[in-house]
């Protein structure tokens, strides 16, 4: 998990900034059955909409996005990524990289139908200058998603819950259902390529000895594997839109506004 910096308000992402060839990686193992995108699409459709991917990193998720849309902005911080972002979609003449951050999205007010946030800022309390920014951007009747990693669903969670001893599920679930969010929770699969694969992407995701451990159980999970070994990972996906009508300015904590 990010850390929040006062000072630049980023979050900076240590595994795909740091490790951007082994984050393309991981995001190729993830969800090889495609459980998320198929939620996304039965609860978030966004076919013929204009679509915010916020912290869109190198542009992994802008691709399918962009099959849909009617036009897809990647917004990045980080300006390393930005470009590698812009090298993946040159040519995509209805997809377009800003660098930006969600407390300043470089669009015009109620411009965006769906704004996606995938593992990107939006982890509980601390995010709620990006619901409010997120709130500006929307459409009357447009939705924000977010998609993080359920720290309930073991093992995965269990080991994120060791490197983040101060993490509390109970009370970031509670901000983001105060905030007006549905929570829908899914399972999904990962499925690396060979051992080296598992030990270079658990080896971004977690502390040295947290890592060990994660690949010592995944390895012991697949038993007599030898070029396929896999991973139940487990995902929140936060749903909420905009109301339509009569629409008021959102409170002072990010919470979705309300109609008496």
């Amino acid at each position: 998990m990010n850390r929040l910096l006062r000072k630049t308000e980023v979050y900076p992402s240590p595994n795909i900034w740091y490790h951007p060839g082994t984050y393309e990686l991981e995001n190729r193992v993830q969800d090889v059955d495609g459980v998320i995108w198929a939620e996304l699409a039965a609860s978030v459709p966004w076919a013929g909409g204009d679509v915010v991917d916020l912290g869109c990193g190198d542009g992994f998720h802008l691709p399918r996005l962009a099959s849909e849309a009617r036009h897809v902005l990647g917004v990045e911080p980080h300006a390393p990524l930005v470009r590698r972002a812009r090298q993946r979609m040159e040519g995509s003449a209805h997809v377009r990289v800003a660098r930006g951050r969600a407390q300043r999205i470089p669009v015009e007010d109620a411009s965006v139908d769906v704004v996606h946030a995938r593992t990107a800022y939006f982890f509980g309390p601390g995010c709620e200058p990006g619901l409010r920014e997120v709130e500006r951007v929307l459409r009357p009747g447009g939705a924000l998603v977010i998609v993080d990693v359920d720290t309930r669903h073991e093992p995965y969670g269990g080991w994120m819950r060791e490197d983040l001893p101060h993490y509390d599920p109970d009370a970031v679930d509670a901000f983001f259902e105060r905030a007006g969010f549905a929570c829908t929770r899914v399972e999904t699969r990962w499925a690396f390529p060979g051992r080296e694969a598992v030990e270079a992407v658990l080896g971004i995701e977690f502390s040295p000895r947290v890592a060990r451990r994660a690949v010592e159980e995944t390895l012991r999970r697949n038993i007599g594997a030898c070029d396929r070994f896999e991973l139940p990972v487990g995902y929140r996906m936060l749903v909420r839109r905009k109301p339509t009508g009569l629409v008021l300015q959102p409170s002072s904590d990010g919470a979705s506004p309300s109609i008496p």
